[in-house]
């Protein structure tokens, strides 16, 4: 492991605060989790680019904005390994980092079922162009879930601002057991349970599915600097709002 630098239910404000009523930027460390490794590289899009290559490109690029913006203690998380002891090495890594926000940051494919097979320059893959968007996930096991569902809700409501869509098969029974609860239907944050890098992190947590990689549009879409600087800047502006003290002691307006 080396350390650089996962139906519609109605909440109640209090439930979307966050418990913090300070934030120094210059002190703030948020905990940029790279899903996946070089092992274990996750998805494989369309044109068989490994997700792995995604989640580490956005996730420097966030870094360097929050950075820019002055949260400097921000931290990029990279581990090693494959899928499942990696999981334990990062909530482990992320814990010992003393964080006061981890965002686990990934790119969206489809079950295996939904896949048709096509060529991209001479080479056997597969696709899904039924379902696009990106997705924001939250644990209700993780130690301070409010807190977590408030940041959740704050990036969603950046990236819906900019024009994007959430994905919304996560509520649909078609996606089995990958079916999950939707706690806001206007921005797309659901709750995922069993994801450890939630569960088991000691500070709030969440997962960001930037956008679909199995969709053929939308992995061009995700490939290109504008795509990715709209949700470097849709995150960086999720944190600064986070850190705004009226939020901890009005609430949103």
């Amino acid at each position: 492991m080396r350390l650089a630098a996962l139906g519609p239910v109605t909440l109640p404000l209090s439930a979307l605060k966050p418990a913090a009523a300070k934030c120094d930027p210059a002190t703030f460390r948020i905990v940029l989790d790279v899903g996946h490794t070089a092992q274990s590289e996750g998805a494989i899009s369309a044109r068989n680019v490994a997700e792995f290559t995604f989640n580490l490109r956005l996730a420097r690029l966030i870094e360097e904005r929050l950075k820019a913006e002055g949260f400097t203690e921000t931290r990029l998380l990279l581990t090693e390994g494959k899928a499942r002891p990696s999981l334990f090495k990062r909530v482990a890594a992320a814990n010992n980092l003393h964080a006061d926000l981890l965002m686990s940051i990934h790119h969206d494919s489809v079950p295996n079922k939904m896949l048709e097979d096509w060529e991209f320059e001479g080479k056997k893959s597969h696709f899904s162009d039924r379902f696009s968007g990106y997705s924001v996930f939250v644990s209700r096991d993780n130690p301070d879930f409010k807190t977590s569902l408030r940041f959740a809700e704050l990036v969603a409501g950046e990236m819906k601002a900019q024009g994007l869509h959430y994905a919304e098969q996560y509520s649909q029974a078609i996606m089995g057991r990958y079916q999950h609860p939707l706690l806001n239907k206007d921005t797309g944050v659901y709750s995922n349970d069993e994801l450890i890098v939630l569960r088991r992190t000691a500070m709030p947590a969440i997962l960001l599915e930037a956008g679909s990689i199995i969709n053929r549009d939308e992995e061009r879409e995700m490939d290109s600097p504008e795509r990715q600087n709209l949700i470097s800047s849709s995150v960086a502006s999720a944190v600064k709002e986070f850190c705004e003290p009226r939020w901890a002691l009005l609430g949103p307006p």
